[in-house]
């Protein structure tokens, strides 16, 4: 892996993404307010068993934005695939944080025979079965916020709310520094992709035989543990791993525990293969 992020061309865009290890292939996808350079301890610690890779997400970091004003979770999941085809990776482990579920899991009803296994971590719910008004109060609240903060106002008002208050400060700096880095129209498409999802709908929609696990932080306050397990609860049948001390970007704040979930799955999942 190279000290920055790597940069391909694919299917007409440009993806800035990180990548180490060999073996398995592991592909992870941020949330609306991070970046690739948020999965740093899982490049590190994952990638003595994985071949890991984390992608800044169109419009996020060097990667191109999509280009339709809302996109829908079918663009991303088609940005996706350009860059795992690019990558020359067929079939993966898939992981998805918060709005990357949403994209995840679209991928994984479009590609099932690309998915190893996927992991739905902070799973959000999507705002698509909630009334129209509630909808769009939720989506300007984050634009407004952009408008009149800028990046790095919005930020420091933000960045803190993904972690529990059991966080260490340079955990907390972490996630407000990453959250700095957002490009302001990669982050509004991503807000309009956040409106229109149905997580559940397409949860419900995978093929039984997949492997699923659902994972969150026991003190998430961004998408609560009731609203994730409603969620989970289109498919019974899947696990679902609660991180004690853990807000809602578990995998930063508590990386040894998400880690050693994500290896258990990894070889449970290539033993039943």
């Amino acid at each position: 892996m190279s000290a920055g992020p790597l940069s391909i061309a694919a299917g007409g865009s440009t993806f800035t993404y990180l990548e180490q290890g060999s073996g398995v292939a592991l592909v992870l996808l941020h949330g609306v307010g991070s970046g690739a350079r948020s999965w740093t301890r899982q490049l590190a610690s994952l990638s003595a068993r994985c071949r890991v890779v984390a992608w800044d997400g169109p419009g996020y970091g060097g990667s191109t934005a999509l280009p339709m004003e809302t996109p829908d979770a079918d663009d991303y999941a088609a940005a996706l695939l350009k860059l795992v085809d690019a990558l020359g990776i067929d079939r993966m482990h898939l992981v998805g944080h918060s709005l990357g579920t949403i994209q995840v899991l679209r991928f994984a009803v479009r590609h099932p025979g690309r998915i190893l296994g996927l992991t739905l971590a902070s799973m959000s719910a999507g705002h698509a079965r909630l009334p129209e008004a509630e909808r769009i109060r939720l989506r300007e609240a984050r634009l407004s916020d952009l408008a009149a903060l800028g990046v790095a106002g919005m930020a420091k008002k933000r960045g803190p709310r993904l972690l529990s208050d059991q966080a260490t400060d340079e955990q907390r700096q972490a996630v407000v520094e990453t959250m700095s880095m957002l490009q302001p129209d990669g982050f509004t498409q991503a807000v309009k992709l956040l409106t229109l999802a149905d997580t559940r709908a397409d949860l419900a929609r995978l093929p039984p035989s997949m492997p699923v696990q659902v994972v969150y932080g026991e003190h998430d306050v961004v998408t609560t543990p009731a609203s994730i397990l409603e969620v989970a609860s289109a498919r019974p049948d899947v696990p679902v791993r609660v991180i004690p001390g853990a807000g809602h970007a578990c995998y930063i704040e508590q990386p040894a525990a998400f880690d050693a979930i994500m290896l258990e799955f990894i070889e449970r999942t290539l033993r039943s293969a």
